[in-house]
């Protein structure tokens, strides 16, 4: 079905605007409504939720060489109970990944393009990921690899130039509330790294697979390390105003400005954002499209590509009405519906699988 292949390189270079790209927005408000100045606590605490889904799935792979977690599932848990399985954790991905096109084009035409349609920026944009999909994983892959410096450069560099507007004063004081409101934000936060379950669909195309755990441990890694610097940018920019922004890291760049030569900084953000939305999308569109395909045996997963992105097309309307239902959807829904479809249900297949194995060996001894 998949013939191409990518290294363990390309799959952290997807993996990490994956989950970056729509983090960074809204991270920084969500978590500084729970945890004040210590929202930079957050993203340690949360990086747990994403340790754990690569682990699970590197042991899922290591029960099932070969296979994506669609396949192995009706081998687990048996055809009927692996088809209704494999549905929830598909229509998670088709469902989410509308949802994640209707975030990015909220964005863009409610900050930068106010007279454009919401329409035909998610068109616009299906498109392309599309055309990218229907490539095969080996596209995906160099399309990361080819975007990724322009992802990470900016954000880099975005850091001293935004430095003069610190106040350090506004970290302190350090825990006064104790760690439990930086451990509640750290569960709103466990929803955005639980997406590093997309690497169960791409262990088994890996040219150098024993490199796959490493690169995935790492890749989270550098996810959290990149979440708290920008709830550290954004706290010492804007202080106890970050919880009350929709978009703290573009009202950050606002404050950029080097005399009348050096301005408008959040052209760049939105340059930024449109590149780490496509990988993210495209990630998450050839998962669903691959999960898809295994699901009903289809010997491709082409065809079914354009159809599957009209449906997300419609989701990317259906699920979300407003921007108002995005903002409560992000905090009060998807951070628990994400770690269920993503970490419990996971973690349910692999406590079978590890039983089933064990059985295999003692009936094979006895």
């Amino acid at each position: 079905m998949e013939k191409g292949k990518i290294s363990a390189l390309q799959m952290a270079m997807l993996l990490y605007p994956a989950v970056v790209a729509t983090a960074i927005l809204s991270v920084p408000s969500i978590t500084a409504a729970y945890a004040k100045q210590d929202l930079w606590l957050s993203p340690i605490l949360a990086s747990i939720g994403g340790f754990m889904p690569v682990f699970m799935a590197f042991l899922l792979y290591k029960i099932y060489p070969g296979q994506t977690i669609i396949q192995m599932s009706e081998q687990i848990i048996g055809r009927l109970f692996g088809k209704v399985f494999i549905f929830f954790i598909l229509f998670f991905y088709i469902q989410i990944t509308g949802q994640i096109l209707r975030v990015y084009a909220e964005f863009i035409v409610g900050s930068f393009l106010l007279k454009t349609p919401i329409s035909v920026m998610i068109a616009s944009m299906t498109f392309l990921c599309a055309l990218t999909v229907y490539g095969g994983l080996e596209v995906v892959g160099r399309a990361g690899q080819l975007f990724f410096p322009l992802f990470v450069i900016p954000f880099l560099l975005f850091i001293p130039i935004v430095s003069p507007n610190f106040e350090l004063g506004n970290i302190l004081p350090v825990l006064e509330r104790g760690i439990v409101p930086s451990m509640k934000g750290a569960v709103v936060l466990s929803g955005w790294f639980a997406e590093f379950f997309l690497i169960s669909f791409l262990f088994p195309f890996l040219k150098d697979q024993d490199k796959g755990m490493k690169y995935g441990m790492i890749t989270v890694s550098a996810v959290m390390v990149t979440l708290v610097i920008v709830n550290l940018v954004v706290l010492l920019t804007l202080g106890a105003a970050t919880a009350s922004k929709a978009y703290p890291v573009l009202n950050v760049a606002r404050y950029i400005g080097y005399g009348d030569f050096f301005e408008n900084v959040e052209s760049v953000i939105m340059a930024v954002w449109i590149i780490g939305a496509f990988v993210k999308i495209s990630v998450f569109y050839y998962a669903a499209a691959l999960g898809t395909a295994q699901w009903l045996n289809l010997a491709d997963y082409r065809p079914i590509v354009w159809p599957l992105g009209v449906l997300i097309v419609q989701f990317s309307f259906w699920s979300l009405p407003n921007m108002m239902e995005i903002n409560h959807y992000n905090v009060a829904t998807f951070p628990f519906y994400s770690l269920f479809i993503q970490m419990v249900l996971p973690l349910l297949l692999l406590v079978i699988a590890i039983i089933r194995k064990r059985k295999q060996a003692a009936s094979q001894t006895s």
